[in-house]
C-alpha cells in the first residue's frame, strides 16, 4: 500500500497527528540547523561589515580572510598534525584495549568478571582529582610528550561496559561451536565476536574520535611549554582568547587595512574549522551511532 493510500485510510485524529508531527519536525530541523548555517555565513563575511549585524544564512560581503587569519596562525600546521595523529592513534588503541577487556569481562566462565566490572564502575564516579593526576602523569614521564594524549584514554570504563553489554547479547552457541572446532579465545574474539560487534565498534570509535578531536585542556595542562605537541583545539582556543580580549575592535592582519577581521568572524571561522572533520565523518557512522545509542539499555 502506497503512502497516499495509507493517508486516505487514516482517521481524523491520526491524520492530525501526522500533520502536527511533520510541522514540529520541520520547525525543529530549522531551529537546529540555523545556528550552524549562520555561523558559516558569518565566517565567510567581511569582518567590518559583520559588525553591522543582519547576516542570516548568506554572507553579505564574501571573503576568505577570516580563514586565512585562523589557518595562518603560528604552529597551526603542527597542531593539526598532532590532532589528527592523536585522534587516529588514540581511537584505534582505545578500541582495541576496550574490546579486549570487554571480551574478557563478558565471558560467563570468567570468575572475576563481577569484581572487575565493579572496579571499573567505581572509576567512573571516583577519581583522585586534577593535582594528583598531574603528579602521577609527571612521575610516569607522560607530561611534555605526545603519549599523554593517548595512554590515559586507552581504557574507558563507560566504553568497555558498552562493548561488554553488546557482546553479552551474542549467542553462546557461536563460541561453543568454534571451541569444538579447536578455536582458542583469540581466534573466537577475532573471527567470531569482532565481526558481529562492528556496530558497537563504530559507535565507540566515534565517541573516542570526537573526544580526541575536541580536547584542548590536556594540551594546556600537560604540554603547555612544548609547542611541538600543541593541538589544533588549543591553538584555536588561544586565538579566540586573544581576539576576544580586543572586544568589538577590528584586528589588523598582516598590517594591511583591507585585511582587517573582527572577533566575531574569527570566532565563526574557528568554529567551522573545528566542527568540519567530525561533520564529514558522522554520515558514514550515523547508522552505527543510532544503533549504539540503544546498546546500554539491553540487559540479560
Amino acid at each position: 500500500m502506497s503512502k497516499k493510500s495509507k493517508l486516505k485510510h487514516l482517521k481524523g485524529w491520526d491524520l492530525a497527528f501526522y500533520i502536527c508531527n511533520g510541522i514540529f519536525m520541520a520547525v525543529f530541523v530549522i531551529i537546529t540547523l540555523y545556528p550552524v548555517v549562520n555561523t558559516i555565513a558569518v565566517s565567510f563575511n567581511d569582518g567590518i561589515d559583520a559588525v553591522k549585524g543582519g547576516i542570516h544564512i548568506w554572507p553579505r560581503v564574501f571573503t576568505t580572510k577570516n580563514y586565512a587569519t585562523v589557518l595562518g596562525k603560528q604552529n597551526i600546521k603542527t597542531a593539526a598534525v598532532i590532532t589528527v595523529a592523536r585522534t587516529v592513534i588514540g581511537s584505534v588503541l582505545s578500541l582495541v584495549t576496550n574490546a579486549l577487556l570487554a571480551y574478557i569481562i563478558s565471558r560467563k566462565k570468567f570468575m572475576f568478571k563481577a569484581s572487575f566490572s565493579l572496579f571499573w564502575v567505581i572509576t567512573m564516579y571516583v577519581n583522585g582529582g586534577l593535582v594528583p593526576v598531574l603528579l602521577l602523569y609527571k612521575s610516569l614521564h607522560l607530561t611534555n610528550s605526545f603519549w599523554v594524549y593517548v595512554i590515559p584514554g586507552m581504557v574507558s570504563a563507560f566504553n568497555m561496559l558498552v562493548i561488554r553489554t553488546f557482546m553479552q547479547g551474542i549467542p553462546d552457541s557461536l563460541e561453543e561451536s568454534a571451541s569444538l572446532d579447536g578455536a582458542g579465545h583469540f581466534t573466537i574474539f577475532l573471527k567470531i565476536i569482532s565481526p558481529l560487534c562492528l556496530p558497537v565498534y563504530a559507535t565507540i570509535t566515534l565517541f573516542v574520535a570526537v573526544y580526541q578531536w575536541n580536547s584542548w585542556f590536556d594540551a594546556m595542562l600537560y604540554n603547555r611549554m612544548k609547542d611541538q605537541y600543541t593541538t589544533l583545539q588549543y591553538e584555536l582556543m588561544k586565538l579566540l582568547s586573544s581576539v576576544m580580549q580586543q572586544g568589538g575592535n577590528a584586528v589588523n592582519v598582516n598590517n594591511a587595512a583591507d585585511n582587517r577581521v573582527t572577533p566575531v568572524t574569527v570566532r565563526s571561522a574557528a568554529t567551522v574549522i573545528t566542527m568540519l572533520p567530525i561533520v564529514c565523518l558522522y554520515p558514514f557512522l550515523q547508522r552505527y551511532f543510532v544503533t549504539g545509542l540503544t546498546i546500554g539499555g539491553v540487559k540479560e
